[in-house]
Parts: C-alpha cells; sequence; structure tokens
C-alpha cells in the first residue's frame, strides 16, 4: 500500500459511470476525504486520491485539497473503499419485530464497514416481499436493503408443509408468485433445499420458478441441499437449475461440512469450473469462518420433517419412529454437522430456555448428569427440538477448505448473519466481524487475499451480481457509499464465547453520503434506501 502523502492529478484517469467526460469539480462539496488510499471495487491496486460528495453522489476523485466542504477529513493511510455489500443477509427475520426493525441502526454490520444488506436468503423470507420493501421505506434503517423472493416461503404458502408435487394449478400459481416479488423489486429466487418445505421440491419444480426469476433479470442463490457427503451433487443441481433456469445461479454460503468430505473443494471449485467453461454463469459467496450456523433440525431426516411442526412431534412421540430418527441423527452426529462430537454442537438460540444459550451439547450433557457420548448427545438434540427447536452452530469445517473457496475469483463476501445487539442469545461471530475478519484475519495477517482482492470480493463483485451499476465502487457518479478504515488495525473481535463484540478499525462509513460512521462513533443517522431491482433493470 503506498504510505506517502502524494495526490496526483487522477479526474481524468480515475474510472466512472456511463460517458468518461469528466465534469469540472465544484468549487464545494459537502464532504471531502482528503489523501486517502482508494480502493475503487474493481480488483485493482489503490491509488492515493481525493474524494468529494455532494448529495448522495461521488463527485468527484482526483486532487481536490483546494476545495472547500461543508465536512472535511483527513484520511491519509486510511483505505477507502466502497461500502460493502452482504449478498447473504438475515437481517430481516421471521419475527417482524426483530433484526433490522428492532435495531434499525445496524451498528454491528456499521462497523464492520457494510452499507447495504440483502436479505431474504435460504428460501424462507417472509411474503409478500413487498410489505417488507414499503415497511422499511417508511421506517428508514441506517444501511440499504434489498431482498430476494423464497422458493421455501412460496412453495409453503401454495402446497403446505406436506412431502407431495404440486398440482399444475398449485405450481402455476407458485410462478405467479415469483413474479409478483420480482414486479415488486426482488432480486431473485431463494432456495434452501435443505429445510422444509423449499426440501420437497423436485429439481424441475425449481427449475420451473427460477425461468419467472430470470425473465426479470434476476438471479438464483441457493442453499442447496446437501453441503457434506452429497455436496457435489448439490453444487451440480444448482448449476443445473441456473443452465435449464436460463438465470445467473449462486452456491451460497458456500462450503464442505464433515471430515470425511474435507478437501473436497477442489471438487466443488472443478464443477463451478466446468460450468462456466460452458456458458453458465455461475458464482459463490462465503463467510470465513470454520463453522456453521442453523436449527437443529438439520440434523433431522427428511421425512420427519414432512407434515410440519405437529407432525414431526407426534413421530418423536411413537417409540418406533423416534428410534428411527434418532438413528438418523446419530449418524449426522458421527460424518455431518456433528463433527463426530458432541462438543463440536453449540446451543445460539434457545427460545425456551435461554439458560442452555452457548452450552455445547457436551457441557449440557454433564450439568444434567448424563454420559457424554454421540448417543446421549442424539437423544438430548431429540429433546432440544422437542422444546422450541434451538438455533446451534456446528463446528465442522476446515480451514484449508476456507481458504481455496476464498481465492476463487467468482466468490464473494456474505454474512449469512443479520442485524443484532447484545441479548440473550448466542449467535455466530459471523453476524459482528464477517467484513472485519476477512480485511484483518484473512488479507493482513495470513496473506490468503490482497487487500484490492478482497474490496473487490466484498463490494464490487456482489454490486455487478445484483446488476447494481452504481454502488460497490468508487467512481464519479457512483452513490456515495464509502467505507474507511485502517489496514493496519482493521480486525474482528466477536469470538464463538462471546459474540457480541463490534469489528474494530472502522473510521467512517457513508450511505448514501451521509455519514453513519463518523469519527468511529455511530452518528444515528438513517441514511438507508430499499433497492428495488425493479429501479435498476
Amino acid at each position: 500500500m503506498w504510505t506517502e502523502y502524494s495526490r496526483p492529478l487522477l479526474l481524468a484517469s480515475v474510472a466512472c459511470l456511463g460517458a468518461c467526460a469528466q465534469p469540472e469539480a465544484p468549487e464545494r462539496f459537502d464532504v471531502l476525504l482528503l489523501g486517502g488510499t482508494v480502493y475503487s471495487g474493481a480488483n485493482t491496486e489503490p491509488v492515493i486520491a481525493d474524494v468529494g460528495i455532494n448529495g448522495d453522489r461521488i463527485a468527484a476523485v482526483g486532487e481536490l485539497g483546494e476545495h472547500d466542504a461543508a465536512l472535511i477529513r483527513d484520511v491519509r493511510g486510511l483505505a477507502v473503499a466502497p461500502g460493502f455489500i452482504d449478498i447473504h443477509s438475515h437481517a430481516v427475520r421471521g419475527d417482524p419485530d426483530d433484526g433490522i426493525f428492532r435495531w434499525p441502526d445496524a451498528e454491528n454490520v456499521i462497523r464492520q464497514g457494510v452499507t447495504t444488506v440483502i436479505g431474504g436468503p435460504d428460501g424462507g423470507p417472509p411474503l409478500p416481499v413487498g410489505e417488507t420493501l414499503d415497511r422499511l421505506e417508511e421506517n428508514p434503517a441506517a444501511v440499504n436493503f434489498g431482498t430476494f423472493v423464497g422458493q421455501g416461503s412460496i412453495r409453503g404458502l401454495v402446497v403446505g408443509e406436506d412431502d407431495r408435487p404440486p398440482t399444475e394449478a398449485e405450481l402455476q400459481r407458485m410462478r405467479d408468485e415469483v413474479e409478483q416479488a420480482m414486479q415488486q423489486g426482488a432480486f431473485g429466487l431463494s432456495s434452501g433445499l435443505i429445510y422444509p418445505p423449499g426440501r420437497f421440491a423436485t429439481t424441475e419444480e425449481v427449475i420451473e420458478l427460477a425461468k419467472v426469476a430470470g425473465q426479470y433479470g434476476g438471479i438464483y442463490i441457493s442453499h442447496m441441499r446437501q453441503e457434506g457427503l452429497e455436496v457435489l451433487q448439490s453444487v451440480a443441481e444448482t448449476i443445473r437449475i441456473g443452465e435449464e433456469g436460463g438465470l445467473p445461479t449462486q452456491i451460497t454460503h458456500h462450503k464442505i461440512i464433515g471430515a470425511p468430505m474435507w478437501g473436497r473443494s477442489f471438487d466443488t471449485l472443478a464443477l463451478v469450473d466446468e460450468g462456466r467453461a460452458r456458458g453458465v454463469d455461475v458464482s459463490i459467496d462465503q463467510y470465513p469462518y470454520t463453522a456453521s450456523s442453523t436449527t437443529l433440525t438439520i440434523m433431522f431426516p427428511g421425512w420427519s420433517l414432512d407434515g410440519g411442526r405437529e407432525a414431526l412431534l407426534a413421530r418423536l412421540a411413537n417409540p418406533a419412529e423416534r428410534a428411527r430418527i434418532k438413528e438418523s441423527i446419530l449418524y449426522s452426529i458421527e460424518v455431518d454437522r456433528g463433527g463426530n462430537d458432541p462438543a463440536n454442537i453449540m446451543l445460539s438460540d434457545c427460545v425456551h430456555d435461554a439458560t442452555v444459550n452457548g452450552l455445547d451439547l457436551s457441557e449440557l450433557l454433564e450439568r444434567q448428569g448424563r454420559v457424554v457420548s454421540n448417543d446421549t448427545a442424539a437423544e438430548l438434540l431429540m429433546e432440544l427440538v422437542e422444546g422450541s427447536n434451538c438455533r446451534a452452530i456446528f463446528h465442522a469445517i476446515n480451514a484449508e477448505d476456507v481458504d481455496r473457496i476464498m481465492r476463487h475469483p467468482v466468490t464473494m463476501i456474505g454474512s449469512d448473519g443479520g442485524i443484532e445487539a447484545p441479548t440473550e442469545r448466542v449467535p455466530h461471530p459471523r453476524n459482528y466481524g464477517t467484513f472485519a475478519r476477512v480485511l484483518g484475519h484473512y488479507v493482513r495477517e495470513r496473506a490468503v487475499l490482497p487487500l484490492h482482492t478482497a474490496v473487490h470480493k466484498a463490494a464490487r463483485l456482489p454490486a455487478d451480481r445484483l446488476g447494481l451499476v452504481d454502488r460497490g465502487r468508487i467512481e464519479t457518479g457512483a452513490i456515495a457509499d464509502i467505507a474507511v478504515f485502517d489496514p493496519a488495525t482493521v480486525i474482528d473481535t466477536a469470538t464463538f464465547e462471546d459474540p457480541h463484540q463490534y469489528a474494530q478499525g472502522l473510521h467512517h462509513v457513508f450511505v448514501a453520503g451521509r455519514a453513519a460512521l463518523l469519527d468511529g462513533e455511530m452518528t444515528g443517522a438513517r441514511p438507508g434506501r430499499v433497492l428495488r431491482s425493479s429501479d435498476y433493470r
């Protein structure tokens, strides 16, 4: 990185939106950032330059020190980057009063440099999409928000929670629901084919819905059916849906679960490369951790989830069916998300008993005076699901696979987290640390990526994926979503044991030209905007 304070005239050379005839810089700006190391977002080395903001746009990039501004900050030695775009965010949850609606200041993501969150992943966002967007327009947050529409939500609405194919009339209604969501501004179709009721759909059924999203310029983004023993088949299915659906397709939070499959990222990435070589527009996003997080029912066999929670509870009450379910869970503990050790499964949010949050299954078994084994862990897991289907953290990912996936040129960064603040929950640290962890641990400490590539993966790559042509870049005319951080100190501080800790090293964060974070302090401003795909078509 350049360290000397040198600001050559760059107005004619820095990339710009539209025609590149540079306008003359105005005499006075709203904001001037002087002498920063500017990362354009385009996977290229940075330049030393000033950045001027007027209104919600970047007005000039170059030598601007002779100009005045209402707000001036000397950012020499700091990185000036496009605001990061979290393409996989649970900012909007099933509870309409949680997430971004509960904490609209979004401090946990602002302090990572995130200025845009894209919700609706894993097939399960609330319907209709338009109501969520309208609500956020009426009560803006500190960050921008866009969303996908969920295949699982639509299937649940139309078909219910049963494992059966839709009738032709039901399939048409599902197509209509996708069309309505795309017209309301969804950026594409998400699926969670490991979760009910989405998991009950065939590949062909998902393709039919993906075709509709593709007609509106949307993408398909999928939590695949399997990330462990059947991960190769699942990657192939995701690619097939994009290929036959006629739209870009994305493997979301790509990982390799379970020791028997560690190292197979060589093969999954080869499938991605083969798909791209034959013209399929396939990409990846990833969070930088060796543990995943979801509900405990991910360990249950699919047949046991047919019909919804009440049907599952009835099966657990039947001794013969309970034994079958336990056998499947035991297998999953041994070779899949359980990592063959009850200590690898940590409870993060048990609604029926918050006192167990933060304990792993071995610790809870010991507290209960029970023998610690995979067998007793399987029994305990069923009991916890009978209580409330807790969320948990699963340590079963290999660090080398994380590195390999991160380095792939079409991998972007996505947290799979949401908007959080300190509560009785003990969530995955990705909620607080994803983007800062990439910049600090993976760039500075381990050199897995150069900084300009990490910025590209966190900003320009997801912006281009979503068609956000005026975001994810430091260019004249772009929306002034900007993160200013210290490359020497930026780091995540959230841990699995103590996740409610904010990232460090961010100095300023601007959203549409307004400071949400200034001099390391939250301003209370909520300049975030609702992003609709229909505005970019």
